[in-house]
């Protein structure tokens, strides 16, 4: 039960950890934007394929949403919630879920700060390479966050199956003597 309560530990400070520089990360780079930028004069940052453009976004992302501050932030209150929930009482939570988690609640956190101090978010990254909505760190770390746990639960959800499978395999390969030394 000791290790059980150690990994639990581990889960929880990895998990703090990087929800903690997320936001820390998040509201730097906002901070900077705010203070630098002026709404709808963009700035080249690297040539072709980035521009810093200072947006005060009052919907989700891509701008879903304009308005609905409050809906948001009960949903990121939620859902950071359930990312507490989740690290605390799965005892066999895979570290990369953990990180991945992390980093949904972490961004989720950073744009609700903005949306509680300031009724919009600060977006600010824009692509010139192609349309594509403006966005945050947070939304970065919201995404990629999103993309591993659907890729660690896909590839959990197979494993159990591919266990059983090879399983039963060695089962079949055992009863019918396959690999056995006969020495003669």
């Amino acid at each position: 039960m000791h290790g059980a309560r150690s990994w639990r530990g581990a889960r929880l400070v990895v998990f703090w950890v990087i929800c903690v520089l997320a936001v820390l990360v998040d509201q730097v780079t906002k901070a900077a934007v705010r203070a630098s930028l002026i709404p709808g004069q963009p700035q080249e940052f690297i040539p072709g394929v980035l521009e810093l453009s200072f947006v005060k976004n009052t919907g989700a992302a891509f701008s879903i949403g304009e308005g609905a501050g409050p809906v948001f932030i009960v949903f990121a209150v939620v859902v950071l919630a359930f990312g507490i929930w989740l690290v605390w009482s799965h005892d066999g939570l895979p570290m990369p879920l953990v990180v991945s988690v992390a980093c949904v609640c972490g961004g989720g956190v950073g744009n609700m700060i903005d949306r509680m101090f300031f009724g919009y978010v600060t977006d600010f990254f824009a692509t010139t390479f192609m349309d594509f909505p403006v966005f945050n760190v947070a939304d970065i770390f919201v995404t990629v966050g999103i993309v591993v746990s659907v890729i660690l639960y896909l590839v959990m959800v197979d494993a159990p199956a591919s266990a059983a499978e090879a399983s039963a395999r060695t089962g079949e390969a055992a009863s019918t003597g396959v690999g056995d030394r006969q020495d003669a």
